[in-house]
């Protein structure tokens, strides 16, 4: 007989954030504990709100199926002793198992003879191995955790109640002072509680008591609710489905509501308004056709509509008090130049073991200038990159920064426009703190992804010279996600990122008499590994092979680049027919070329070849150098490919270490400069290739 099982942890209102996770843990979690108890069963259901979370089994079977095994024991020799009695280890061993001595066969394994019995383990009732998930939600975690009462345990927040009903039968265990029951609770203000029957019943009685147990349907019921505001009064809202799921995870019973605001709010600046309205108070904004920011918001009540008119006031009281804040801080913030927040800045820190905000700001400006220089930017992007630089950070010290912190980056936008600075430069100013995470959007114009790689890499070398290098899942300033931004903006852009132009940034802020009182040449090499791992990151993110990833990663090329295009042509050649041919001749080039002494590798002298092979191979190895800089990485992949049959018909003739010190010196000199061509690829010995 198939059974249907109802498991409910009832709780204090959790933060809407955790409910989504939580549920999807808890499902995980029995999952695997049904599994390893041989419990099988069809399907399982998942509800949630903020003072719930619940699963439903169906199909569960009656009980565990029985299992025949047989278990080995201790060597034979162990088991008997030298009369040929059975030892207290055989003893023991037989005991633990559930059987007797006479049960004891013998069987060889690897030369050894070993004790062994056959178990009969009979299957346990569902009944029993239900009981047990006592242990499954004891065990969840959560990012916080409190506890209540006198006890010593922790949870999200106190557990109130707990159901765990298997048709209709209670399945007792107890955690802390809440035993199991079939009693569940409506809505905290418009249900009551309610025995449930049967596990089968949960989601109806809960409807009506005023709760929508099934996330997915409170979901729906919400965007239900708001396409028939916004239809109805000829409104066009954009639904953020972040905002859309916090609200399904506040609320168990949905009523929408459309409120409004005074028309003269509409004079600050969208963004403003946008983050009040979503950010602060939960609220959806509501735009006309044309996409124009409407005075109107609409929002989600956890109730019914009575009294509905009385929340309605209470909501745009409460927006039009921050309204009113942000208008102020919006006129207060334009009675002050760029130049009054740039001068601020010289009191403010950047970090206490670095600089002010001010000094970041001039190093940058030399930064951002080289990094221009370097990637070819025309002389108008320089000045707009230059003149950003110089002011990037100025609304960290105004008034509407300082109420709404989310908005660094956008005020200095507006700001920058309302003082005449160029559209570019206002772009930069805003874009340079993209990526916000770790797949956010980039830098939409160059003179942005400029002046935001020149930050990033800032407080990258600064951080790292300071001794604040992150350290396991330790990074308080949120270095790995700026360098993840970094080799994002670089990939996106095809632009080259090497060592040579990180040192030639720090020598750029040094010719500007900018640099800090620190260090950051003596970095250079660990911040490059920073932003491997990085590219290690991205690239297993994508799927690609691990022995390709640690080709490119762990090879001498310091060009970030270079490091995604060439994991990218490899993996596109590895189905190639000639692919394992092509990389055995590399490699064994590259293994050989390891036996070089360095202070012995010259220029090759052609006098000393003693075979056309050796002639072969160096005439197509310079003509592959020769246009090896103008080659982007495909095309040098191809070249170096098409080596593979003057190397073969090399090493078939020659050999390498020869007695001759002169004839071997130069042989290997010969291999070490293909060799070095070899590694702009990456350390390809690490390739699997068989």
């Amino acid at each position: 007989m198939a059974h249907t099982f109802l498991l409910e942890i009832g709780l204090e209102e959790m933060p809407a954030h955790v409910v989504t996770p939580s549920i999807k843990q808890l499902v995980q979690k029995t999952k695997k504990y049904l599994k390893d108890e041989r419990i099988s069963f069809d399907d399982i259901k998942s509800f949630s709100t903020p003072r719930r979370l619940a699963i439903q089994l169906t199909g569960l079977a009656d009980k565990q199926p029985d299992v025949d095994e047989e278990v080995k024991g201790p060597a034979k020799k162990i088991a008997l002793d030298k009369d040929g009695n059975w030892s207290k280890a055989a003893q023991g061993f037989t005991r633990g198992q559930g059987v007797t001595v006479d049960d004891i066969t013998f069987k060889e394994l690897k030369g050894t003879e070993y004790v062994y019995v056959n178990k009969h383990i009979a299957g346990q009732p569902v009944e029993s191995v239900l009981a047990g998930l006592k242990d499954v939600i004891t065990g969840m975690t959560f990012p916080t955790m409190m506890k209540w009462g006198s006890y010593h345990f922790e949870y999200i927040r106190p557990i109130k109640w707990l159901v765990a009903l298997l048709d209709d039968k209670v399945i007792p265990f107890q955690i802390l002072d809440v035993a199991t029951d079939r009693e569940t609770r409506g809505h905290r203000f418009l249900g009551k509680t309610v025995t449930l029957n049967t596990a089968t019943d949960y989601e109806a009685a809960l409807t009506s008591e005023f709760v929508i147990a099934d996330a997915a349907k409170r979901k729906a019921e919400i965007r239900t609710q708001i396409d028939r505001l916004a239809t109805d009064n000829n409104w066009v809202v954009k639904i953020n489905e972040d905002l859309l799921e916090e609200v399904t995870n506040l609320v168990e019973w949905p009523t929408a509501f459309a409120g409004g605001f005074d028309d003269k709010y509409l004079a600050i600046p969208d963004e403003v308004l946008i983050t009040s309205m979503r950010d602060h108070q939960r609220f959806f904004y509501v735009s006309d056709k044309a996409g124009k920011l409407l005075p109107h918001f609409i929002s989600v009540r956890n109730g019914n509509d009575n009294h509905l008119e009385n929340v309605i006031s209470g909501n745009e009281k409460v927006l039009a008090a921050r309204l009113s804040d942000a208008m102020f801080f919006y006129e207060e913030d334009q009675k002050q130049t760029i130049n009054d927040y740039v001068e601020r800045l010289k009191t403010v820190s950047f970090h206490d073991k670095i600089s002010t905000m001010y000094e970041k700001m001039q190093r940058v400006t030399a930064i951002a200038g080289k990094l221009g220089q370097t990637l070819g930017l025309t002389e108008a992007q320089l000045k707009d990159v230059t003149r950003a630089a110089q002011i990037y950070k100025f609304d960290l010290v105004t008034g509407m920064v300082g109420e709404f912190a989310e908005l660094q980056g956008v005020m200095g936008e507006k700001y920058a426009l309302l003082n005449g600075e160029t559209p570019a430069v206002a772009q930069a100013v805003r874009e340079h703190y993209m990526p916000i995470s770790a797949d956010g959007d980039l830098p939409a114009s160059t003179e942005g992804a400029v002046l935001a790689l020149a930050d990033k890499l800032d407080s990258i070398l600064t951080f790292f010279a300071a001794g604040m290098v992150p350290s396991g899942s330790n990074d308080p300033y949120a270095l790995r996600r700026q360098a993840t931004g970094i080799v994002r903006i670089i990939r996106a852009n095809d632009w080259h990122f090497d060592q040579d132009l990180v040192n030639a940034a720090i020598a750029a802020e040094t010719a500007a008499n900018v640099a800090p009182k620190l260090d950051q040449a003596a970095q250079v090499s660990a911040v490059e590994a920073f932003l491997k791992d990085r590219i290690k990151v991205t690239l297993l993110g994508e799927k690609v092979k691990h022995d390709v990833v640690d080709a490119v990663i762990e090879g001498p090329n310091t060009d970030l680049l270079d490091n995604f295009t060439a994991a990218q042509v490899l993996s596109d050649h590895q189905t190639d027919d000639d692919f394992k041919g092509t990389i055995e001749a590399l490699n064994r080039v590259l293994r050989l070329a390891q036996k070089a002494d360095a202070d012995k590798v010259t220029a090759v002298d052609p006098a000393l070849f003693e075979n056309d092979s050796e002639k072969g191979l160096y005439d197509a190895v310079n003509e592959v150098a020769a246009k090896a800089a103008g080659l982007a990485i495909p095309a040098y992949y191809n070249a170096l490919a098409g080596l593979k049959p003057a190397i073969n018909a090399y090493f078939e003739a020659t050999m390498v270490m020869a007695d001759d010190e002169k004839v071997k010196n130069n042989r290997l000199s010969q291999l070490s400069q293909l060799a070095q061509l070899i590694l702009r690829l990456g350390d390809l010995n690490q390739l699997i290739v068989k």
